[in-house]
C-alpha cells in the first residue's frame, strides 16, 4: 500500500528460481486477479525481490512471471494511457510512456528471456519493472497532477 517503504526500494535480484518462488508467483497471480489487475510486482506485497506477474488479458499473450526483469531498451515514440496501481487503489491518471520496450529477465523455468513488447504489454511491463526500481506511476505525473492524485487517495482512505 502507498506509504510502505518497500515500494520505494530497489528490489533485490533473485539468485535462482526455486519451488518456493513458483509458489509465490501462484499467490501473486491469485492476488492480482482478485484485485482485477493486469500486473503485480513483489514489492507491492511487501517483498523487496525482483519478481513480477503479468496478464494483459489479450488473446496473444498468456499470463507469465518474470524474475530479475529489467527494461533494456525503449522506443523513441510515446503514447499516453490511463494507469492505476493496486498499491494506490481508486487512483488512476494518464501516463506517457514509450510505446515499445525490451525487457530481459528469467522465466518461471529459470531460462533467460527477452520480450520485445509493443502497446499495452509494453506499458504493463514498464509499470511493473518501475515497481522493482522503487518507482510508482505517480512519479510520471506532473507535480500538480501528483498532488491531486495523492489528495484523492487520502480522501478515499478517510
Amino acid at each position: 500500500m502507498l506509504g510502505d517503504p518497500v515500494l520505494r526500494e530497489v528490489a533485490d535480484p533473485v539468485p535462482e528460481v526455486t519451488d518456493e518462488l513458483r509458489r509465490l508467483v501462484s499467490d501473486m497471480f491469485e492476488t492480482m486477479y482478485a484485485a482485477e489487475g493486469v500486473g503485480l510486482a513483489a514489492p507491492q506485497i511487501g517483498l523487496a525481490i525482483r519478481v513480477i506477474v503479468v496478464d494483459p488479458h489479450d488473446d496473444d499473450t498468456k499470463p507469465f512471471a518474470l524474475f530479475n526483469a529489467n527494461v533494456v531498451a525503449q522506443g523513441s515514440e510515446t503514447d499516453k494511457g490511463e494507469e492505476g496501481c493496486l498499491s494506490i487503489p481508486g487512483v488512476r491518471d494518464i501516463v506517457e510512456r514509450p510505446s515499445s520496450a525490451v525487457v530481459e529477465a528469467i522465466d518461471i523455468e529459470g531460462k533467460p528471456v527477452r520480450i520485445e513488447a509493443q502497446g499495452f504489454l509494453a506499458r504493463v511491463l514498464q509499470h511493473e519493472v518501475d515497481h522493482l526500481n522503487g518507482v510508482l506511476f505517480l512519479d510520471h505525473l506532473s507535480p500538480i497532477k501528483r498532488r491531486m492524485a495523492l489528495a484523492k487517495w487520502r480522501k478515499s482512505r478517510e
